[in-house]
């Protein structure tokens, strides 16, 4: 692959990231940002050497920068020198401190952070233009030796989950959503009503890769739907949930103009639907399928920095193509081993608009063929051709 790994060893497995620190931190400070346990702290630790760290989640650290922040400044001597902050959220007044330190001092700084609510929230102030952002997912095909499928759709991409015993995953899962609601939902006081709140995540697990039919899942979770869009912009803050807009750019067919929601990983999302262990060839397995591919598409788009809108596109009529990238590339996903005329409808519908260059299908089939422009792809072969750069021309 072309790409430049970064590898980092975790119970006797190499996890190759493709997020690169340096090059960002050479050019301004940045927020890495990320979900809990997706490596943010493993990744710093093992790829930079900054003059000092700040972890917030360790007590004595807390306490002393948060009754005098203005030590992090004092502290910071050196002209230039990286300096990182862990969980900046805890403390978001601290980043007033931080953007003095980078105008007098010239500092470099690494902030990271598992949500963007608090910082949001409090008005904190965000640094304007001198600081970038980056986001670190969880693995991706990319980043993971002898890849798994099966594994994958069971496990997720969370290091740790992925490396679980089959016998130990669901009390791993269980372990994590618990952590997630305590602590960046009752500890941040997110919301007063938990209970609801749990629900609701159950819900959108349920419906994770469906049309936002806002009215239907509020009342599925017994709350309003002032609330249920409250608890949606909860989950994209906390980087556990996003939203794939609907593509509209078609003119001879009207489409729908609702969003689709993922949450940000297959096995926390089985977990919470109760799905788990999936079996192939199920109804399960291919929604899991669909749900990892969306997430292997918007992290190539993220790392690539890439100015592509991920899309789906659906008619009134009841065409559909999974995904869309920008102009360039229709994607349907099938779970299946022969692709035959009846599952290019939806690709067939869009190619007619001549708006996108390729047409391709992502499926169980074991060669690479064509059926007329359309593309049938093995699932490796398309993500091997992605993360290598073609499938989608680089930016």
């Amino acid at each position: 692959m072309d790409y430049h790994d970064i590898g980092y060893s975790v119970s006797r497995m190499e996890f190759k990231r493709i997020l690169e620190l340096k090059p960002l931190l050479q050019r301004k400070s940045t927020f890495l940002l990320g979900p809990r346990s997706s490596g943010k702290t493993y990744l710093y630790e093992h790829t930079l050497k900054p003059a000092r760290v700040y972890d917030l989640l360790e007590r004595q650290v807390f306490k002393r920068l948060s009754s005098r922040p203005e030590l992090l400044f004092e502290e910071c001597e050196k002209p230039g020198e990286l300096v990182v902050v862990d969980e900046i959220q805890k403390l978001p007044f601290l980043l007033d401190e931080v953007h003095r330190t980078i105008e007098k001092k010239n500092t470099r700084f690494l902030l990271t952070g598992s949500s963007a609510r608090k910082l949001k929230r409090s008005q904190a102030n965000l640094l304007g233009g001198r600081a970038s952002s980056a986001e670190l997912l969880p693995l991706t095909y990319a980043e993971i030796p002898d890849f798994d499928l099966l594994k994958y759709l069971n496990h997720g991409g969370i290091p740790r989950h992925y490396l679980c015993k089959p016998d130990q995953i669901e009390d791993e899962l269980d372990d994590y959503t618990a952590l997630y609601l305590k602590e960046e939902i009752k500890d941040e006081a997110i919301t007063r009503n938990l209970q609801d709140f749990s629900r609701f995540l159950e819900i959108m697990a349920l419906h994770s890769g469906d049309e936002l039919a806002i009215e239907n899942f509020a009342s599925d979770c017994q709350i309003k739907p002032s609330t249920f869009r409250n608890y949606l912009s909860v989950l994209e803050d906390t980087l556990v949930g996003f939203q794939v807009p609907p593509y509209l750019a078609s003119k001879k067919r009207k489409a729908i103009t609702r969003s689709k929601f993922y949450l940000f990983d297959v096995g926390v999302t089985g977990f919470l639907a109760g799905r788990l262990p999936l079996k192939p060839k199920s109804e399960l397995f291919g929604r899991s399928f669909e749900h990892w591919i969306a997430l292997e598409l918007r992290a190539f788009l993220k790392y690539r920095r890439q100015k592509l809108s991920l899309c789906y596109w659906r008619t009134t009529s009841q065409f559909e193509v999974d995904f869309v990238i920008g102009n360039e590339v229709a994607i349907e996903v099938k779970a299946k081993a022969l692709v035959t005329e009846k599952d290019l409808k939806g690709l067939k519908a869009l190619a007619e608009e001549k708006q996108i260059k390729r047409y391709i299908v992502i499926s169980l089939d074991p060669q690479k063929r064509k059926l007329g422009p359309f593309e049938i792809y093995p699932w490796e072969t398309f993500l091997k051709e992605l993360w290598s750069g073609k499938v989608v021309t680089p930016s």
